[in-house]
């Protein structure tokens, strides 16, 4: 007869393929169900956004065939807790599990575009996922999310007044753009615009999140500093282009979170604008800014490199229309944001299982 102890001997053998250990160890397998020869069991996964889980599932199969009865008829049900390695107070953004910062040395490397996508491709896996438009000086995440036009409401949590984040295509949104007239310049020296930053962050009332995306404004100055002591911080994805200027200052950008004081975790290095691909030509690909810029950069760091973004047209034509190229199923581009988004959650994953908790930190 078939046990529950040995389908769960059997599990042992298979591998979490990122985390470096079994199934079992891992606390991952739950709910073994055996009627006869019907094996059923759930497989817990770190992220909904997975990229490894048919692999997965096939070993859990192969595993049980092989080890237990080769007759077995075994259903695997996936489903996923996102992990956290937060251990702070939790006095900010208690509810969020994991803060992903997009940033980049310099601007017009398109930034916002991939954290959008991101943030948008994470929440079509299954995950709970807000983005915050950090970019305080030039906010454009209500443009290219169609809201430039509406306003939040207030909400009372614990007798205190809060901002409720818009929601739009299945993620929650927030930006300095939704609360002041687009057509104003926002003209605040350094300590003035992060101070409004801070209090930006505690008056959201985001709730429970899985992953939050921080679209950070370009550069590395005051705004990146206060953020990094206002919120713990999981990991920093890196933006560029493969022109050298651009990856130049994307080094910069890298050396920041580098920095004996901060030390906040490089997710990996997306190379945007990556080739040139006309829409009535989708197999050509001609580089105008120069090729592996930014591959070579994450070479060199020995960092994840999380793929190539082309430079198309439909992109531009969804962040202006407020459609995010994810969403549109014409686009050559839905993949590659897909599988940007598979990439960042395994390396969250990654980094929490392997790195010291997340914390606020203390620069000086």
């Amino acid at each position: 007869m078939i046990t529950k102890e040995a389908v769960i001997k059997a599990l042992s053998n298979v591998q979490e393929p990122d985390l470096g250990k079994d199934l079992v160890t891992l606390n991952m397998v739950h709910d073994v169900v055996v009627e006869g020869k019907n094996i059923s069991f759930t497989v817990v996964l770190t992220t909904p956004a997975c990229p490894l889980k048919d692999m997965i599932e096939k070993a859990c199969i192969n595993a049980v065939k092989l080890l237990v009865d080769k007759e077995a008829a075994v259903t695997v049900n996936l489903t996923a807790n996102v992990n956290t390695n937060r251990t702070d107070s939790k006095s900010v953004l208690p509810g969020v599990k994991n803060i992903i910062m997009v940033a980049s040395g310099k601007g017009g490397v398109g930034k916002s575009t991939v954290a959008v996508n991101l943030a948008l491709g994470l929440a079509q896996e299954g995950a709970a996922v807000g983005l915050l438009d950090a970019d305080i000086y030039g906010p454009s995440i209500p443009i290219m999310l169609g809201m430039r036009d509406e306003r939040p409401m207030m909400t009372q949590v614990d007798g205190k007044g809060k901002i409720v984040p818009m929601e739009r295509f299945g993620i929650k949104a927030m930006s300095i753009g939704l609360l002041i007239d687009e057509k104003q310049a926002v003209i605040w020296r350094g300590p003035m615009a992060s101070s409004a930053l801070k209090q930006f962050i505690t008056d959201v009332h985001w709730q429970e999140l899985d992953y939050l995306v921080i679209d950070l404004p370009p550069g590395t100055g005051d705004v990146h500093l206060t953020l990094v002591q206002a919120v713990p911080v999981t990991g920093a994805v890196i933006v560029s282009t493969p022109q050298a200027v651009a990856a130049a200052d994307a080094r910069k950008a890298i050396m920041m979170f580098k920095q004996e004081n901060i030390k906040i975790p490089i997710l990996g290095i997306v190379e945007n604008m990556a080739y040139f691909t006309p829409a009535e030509l989708p197999e050509n690909k001609y580089y105008l800014f120069g090729k592996g810029g930014a591959k070579q950069m994450a070479e060199q760091f020995e960092l994840p490199f999380l793929g190539e973004i082309p430079l198309v047209q439909s992109i531009r034509e969804g962040g202006d229309k407020g459609i995010p190229a994810i969403l549109d199923d014409e686009s050559i581009t839905q993949e590659i944001f897909k599988e940007l988004a598979q990439n960042v959650a395994r390396n969250v994953s990654i980094r929490n299982a392997n790195l010291e908790p997340t914390k606020v930190l203390q620069v000086s």
